[in-house]
């Protein structure tokens, strides 16, 4: 499974943006989805993820009523759209894929792929 992750930009705070991720795999609804980030000095912290075949959605609290994860299965991509950005959610943004338990939808080790990553700035 290849992902390629993209969308990333410069943007002020108060604004939006939708990152976008495709991949490379004829099964892709069998996978569940899920964003990271990682800000300069900082571990790689969830963002959101979605389980397969579109089931439910899970949320950091950081972000939670503000970002917004979907996928659609026929074009083989996780979106996760943005709003109200804060610079505090400046990061580099990878999406990931794996087939997680529950308890584990959260945590880096339950995915086994990963895209390249897409820097987000959000400027004050």
């Amino acid at each position: 499974v290849q992902l390629q992750a993209s969308g990333g930009g410069l943007v002020q705070a108060g604004g939006s943006l939708r990152l976008s991720c495709v991949a490379s795999v004829r099964t892709f609804n069998n996978y569940g989805m899920a964003w990271f980030r990682q800000a300069p000095g900082k571990e790689r912290e969830f963002v959101a993820a979605l389980r397969s075949h579109g089931g439910n959605t899970y949320y950091a609290d950081s972000v939670k009523g503000r970002f917004t994860i979907s996928r659609d299965n026929a074009k083989n991509t996780v979106y996760l759209q943005m709003n109200s950005l804060k610079p505090e959610d400046t990061a580099v943004y990878s999406c990931a894929a794996g087939r997680p338990i529950l308890s584990s939808i959260r945590t880096t080790p339950a995915y086994n792929y990963w895209g390249q990553g897409t820097q987000v700035t959000v400027s004050s």
